[in-house]
């Protein structure tokens, strides 16, 4: 088992990452003393999947277990969903010490996340991430929200976990689309902080597709090591450094969104198309060598990723981008890479720039 820390003064915890940990996350959660009363956030399937497995871990070490399920989808990050969650936690809520568990991918943590921030001004939660996407990005760092019609993530809060337990056996069963989809942020991670990963990544993206249990858990471990550090130094998002874990987003949210948040691109789909748009941008202002350019979208295509969007307008990607959250000052904000292992915040790229980029990447 590999334990990585995030140092965030007292709200500091740990990463751990190793193969079966769900089987021992009952006798982990007891040393925390966070609570008694685990009330679990998952959805049907993983639930039958994983449940039991929980379920008997807690309750040999004295914990009680109840679970709440939410949608399988991106629909479960609603108000509606936030609040029904909440309803039913406080109807439970009698003689407990409660706290919350996440168990699932990025938008069962999301949802669980911000519940656990919200009800009563802030319960324990702990995320047990069963994607790959979620055990190198979106279980790390505190980031919790539910969306908006008109874009993701809109209302949310910055709210750390007590522990993130990251079980690699659990994404042994994800279809391979999902497990593309998490390997989009371990590219990002690459281009934005690590070389070497980076270069792992084009030698060893066969052996990651087959799981190979030694070349995932370097990956996940090195990926979360990056997202730790990344937030130890920046952890409410205010000094521009926590603000590279975004390069691939801006134009991947609006993707997202043009799409209705349907399952025409999942979030590491969007996300690999808005590294790609985000490179190109970089090239058209002379930050980027071409060959580096080269690499990210090679790469990106090697693993099956897309780099074009496919029958959606350029005004609706164009719209949801002008709602990002990360205008400031009326000025678009975009992190641009300036070669492998490097990005930059660059505030107000002209929009013609945007435009006839994403008009390029649009089929």
């Amino acid at each position: 088992m590999k334990k990585i820390r995030v140092f965030l003064k007292e709200r500091s915890y740990d990463i751990l990452i190793g193969d079966g940990l769900i089987d021992d996350c009952g006798n982990l959660l007891k040393r925390l003393d966070i609570g008694r009363d685990a009330v679990c956030i998952s959805n049907k399937y993983l639930l039958s999947l994983y449940g039991a497995r929980l379920e008997r871990s807690l309750r040999k070490s004295g914990l009680t277990a109840h679970f709440e399920l939410v949608p399988d989808s991106e629909k479960a990050k609603s108000i509606a969903v936030a609040t029904r969650l909440i309803n039913r936690i406080s109807s439970y809520d009698k003689r407990k010490d409660i706290f919350i568990i996440a168990l699932g991918g990025g938008v069962i943590g999301d949802v669980a996340g911000f519940v656990a921030a919200a009800y009563k001004r802030g319960i324990p939660y702990v995320q047990i991430p069963t994607t790959l996407l979620a055990q190198v990005d979106s279980a790390i760092g505190g980031k919790v929200a539910v969306d908006l019609a008109v874009a993701k993530n809109l209302v949310g809060a910055f709210y750390q976990p007590k522990i993130v337990i990251s079980d690699i056996s659990l994404i042994r069963s994800l279809p391979a689309r999902q497990i593309r989809n998490g390997l989009a942020e371990i590219i990002k991670y690459g281009i934005i902080k690590d070389r070497e990963l980076f270069k792992f990544l084009e030698s060893s993206y066969k052996k990651i597709l087959g799981f190979h249990k030694d070349a995932m858990e370097y990956v996940v471990s090195r990926s979360a090591r990056i997202k730790a550090a990344v937030v130890a130094k920046d952890e409410f998002d205010k000094k521009s450094v926590r603000a590279i874990l975004n390069y691939g987003h801006t134009f991947g949210h609006a993707v997202e969104a043009a799409s209705g948040y349907s399952d025409r691109y999942n979030h590491g789909e969007a996300v690999a198309i808005g590294m790609v748009i985000a490179a190109r941008i970089a090239l058209n202002s002379g930050m980027i060598k071409l060959g580096d350019v080269l690499r990210i979208e090679g790469l990106i295509r090697n693993i099956g990723l897309p780099s074009n969007v496919k029958k959606l307008r350029i005004s609706n990607i164009y719209d949801a981008y002008l709602r990002d959250k990360k205008f400031v000052h009326g000025k678009n904000r975009l992190i641009l890479p300036t070669g492998i292992g490097n990005v930059k915040v660059v505030e107000g790229v002209p929009d013609p720039v945007i435009k006839s980029v994403l008009k390029a990447h649009i089929l």
